[in-house]
């Protein structure tokens, strides 16, 4: 059956009328609030031409038309405008990943709080395989006369430390002279290609005791072996409760119990080929979010994409607001990240 221009603007007032008010959409409404220059006995046949090309659906007997994961799908690829985000919200994102930069993880946090702020629905991001990053920067401090402080950066920003015990015979200079040798001998290393003429570089250089040194060495080792895999950064998991399609407790449960599965929520985020994706209802591949729509773009460090961000939301979203925010703040957060870690 044929898409005419008449049947395109209904499945338009359905699909925009239903994401405003998620009830169900009926001929009345259409021709009275619409505008179209035709009758409800005509928008009642058109809605049945609709509903046999698979495009929208009558949840239950006597009620309106709600669009399908087929309808939104048609929407998205041939009809939605993005909505541009007006110069004021544009610096307030700007703003917002701006600061601290030098702590990924809450540059990260910071942008899933303002993805679920500005969408109303969930944002989960997937930070840097730390396994995969090269050190960029180590550091051993003193804090007592026992203890002591061992920091890791590495080039995906990234920033961890451990205590450690420090010998009585070490001192301050000591622990600033192995700091020196370690941060240089292991700078662009990942912990995997530091080789073993490295590490006896480093002792040969450094007249700490060999068991102090293996001591660091093992923390090290423990910080990229704990991170091996990719952290998960979920916001705004309470924005799905506004949403009336899961008043539905059973459905609400389902979702809740899916996100919290770390491995299936890593395959949810596929990384898309370019762009942003958006995946609606029954495309995502698990029955817990079949009653979702996903739209995940990358973000990136100069040409290395580190990891997706997201928006999960019912199928009932507004695409076009949603796809243009997820897809500045993706860029923002990649200028942002580029220009301080280079």
């Amino acid at each position: 059956m044929k898409m005419d221009d008449r049947k395109q603007n209904i499945l338009l007032a359905v699909i925009q009328d239903y994401i405003a008010t998620a009830e169900p959409v009926g001929s009345r409404t259409i021709s009275r609030k619409y505008k179209l220059g035709i009758s409800p006995a005509t928008v009642r046949n058109e809605m049945a031409d609709l509903e046999d090309m698979g495009l929208i659906e009558q949840p239950y007997t006597s009620a309106g038309r709600i669009p399908t994961d087929k309808g939104y799908r048609h929407y998205v690829d041939y009809y939605m405008e993005r909505k541009s985000l007006n110069e004021e919200i544009q610096q307030y994102i700007h703003d917002k990943l701006r600061g601290k930069l030098s702590d990924l993880e809450e540059v990260i946090r910071r942008t899933g709080d303002l993805l679920s702020g500005m969408t109303d629905c969930i944002a989960i991001t997937l930070g840097p395989r730390l396994g995969k990053s090269a050190i960029k920067y180590i550091e051993l401090t003193k804090i007592d006369c026992q203890r002591g402080l061992l920091v890791v950066v590495t080039d995906s920003g990234t920033v961890e430390h451990r205590f450690l015990d420090i010998p009585e015979t070490v001192t301050k200079e000591d622990l600033l002279i192995a700091s020196k040798v370690l941060a240089n001998k292991f700078k662009g290393f990942t912990l995997d290609t530091i080789s073993k003429t490295v590490l006896h570089e480093v002792y040969a250089e450094l007249r700490l005791k060999r068991q102090f040194l293996d001591l660091i060495f093992d923390l090290i080792d423990e910080i990229f072996s704990c991170y091996s895999g990719v952290k998960i950064y979920m916001c705004g998991t309470h924005n799905i409760l506004k949403q009336p399609e899961f008043k539905d407790v059973d459905k609400l449960h389902s979702l809740l119990t899916l996100l919290e599965e770390e491995r299936i929520v890593k395959e949810i985020l596929e990384l898309p080929p370019e762009g942003i994706e958006i995946r609606i209802g029954e495309e995502n591949t698990y029955e817990g979010v079949h009653d979702c729509s996903l739209v995940t773009a990358t973000y990136s460090m100069g040409k290395e994409i580190i990891g997706p961000i997201s928006v999960l939301g019912p199928t009932r979203m507004e695409y076009s607001k949603i796809v243009s925010i997820v897809d500045f703040i993706s860029e923002a957060l990649t200028v942002a990240l580029t220009r301080y870690y280079g």
